[in-house]
């Protein structure tokens, strides 16, 4: 039986909303739209910053870095020899006979 029957005259009925549907207005650049995200994946700098660990303890929120001696200062890279030293030690390679084993 319809309605029309009960009453007489006929009735319009508009149609059922879809459920499926979302109500948000459609994207500008297509019909893409993510739904049912239910744990979205946190990209990495933002994952760090919320694992990262907590000082709640005073004794460690007071800590200060440790305090190291200075370093002693580095050789230097190049050290300049003087032109007759080097021209001593070239002749000098020179005259050696070489050795055979």
């Amino acid at each position: 039986m319809s309605i029309s029957t009960f009453f007489g005259c006929r009735i319009s009925v508009p149609p059922l909303p879809d459920l499926s549907a979302s109500k948000l207005p459609p994207c500008p650049g297509g019909n893409l739209v993510i739904e049912c995200s239910s744990r979205p994946t946190k990209k990495a700098t933002a994952h760090h910053m919320k694992t990262r660990p907590r000082k709640t303890q005073p004794w460690d929120i007071r800590r200060q870095p440790t305090v190291y001696p200075p370093l002693p200062p580095l050789p230097p890279d190049w050290t300049l020899v003087s032109s007759v030293s080097g021209d001593a030690n070239v002749e000098a390679a020179a005259q050696a006979p070489p050795t055979s084993e």
